[in-house]
């Protein structure tokens, strides 16, 4: 039984472009024709969403572990099917985490505690893509 339904309104504006109304209340605009180039498509809007979804949990995580983390990306990448649809078949995504003295066992905890039980699209996205994950820690100068 779900627990929390959510309703999302798109609205065609013309020219390929639509506007997304979330749930929250927020507008988002959309375009199916890459070559005008004004918004983002829907499947790199899907990139994004398993980016942000990962990374608040990943950030969140080391920040309870308190480690020192000075930036953080998410690096969001996927392979389509060549045949329609052309759904994403494969999707890579990379934390990047610069910090001071950042443990390794922290960050690879937080990840893998993102993508196997928290990401919300991860667990949505799984059946029908393999994601795969992956980080890398930049330690920070000391100054």
């Amino acid at each position: 039984m779900a627990t929390n339904d959510a309703k999302a309104t798109i609205r065609f504006t013309g020219e390929d472009l639509f506007v997304g109304l979330s749930p929250s209340g927020h507008a988002l605009s959309m375009e199916t024709d890459s070559t005008r180039n004004r918004a983002p498509s829907p499947l790199e809007m899907l990139l994004l969403a398993l980016g942000g979804c990962s990374g608040v949990d990943v950030i969140s995580i080391l920040q309870k572990k308190r480690q020192h983390v000075t930036d953080y990306r998410i690096e969001v990448s996927g392979e389509r099917r060549a045949d329609h649809p052309r759904a994403y078949t494969r999707m890579f995504v990379k934390h990047i985490v610069r910090g001071h003295e950042v443990s390794e066992k922290a960050v690879a905890d937080a990840v893998e505690l993102s993508d196997k039980k928290y990401c919300s699209v991860a667990a949505t996205l799984r059946g029908t893509a393999e994601i795969i994950t992956s980080y890398e820690i930049i330690e920070d100068d000391a100054s």
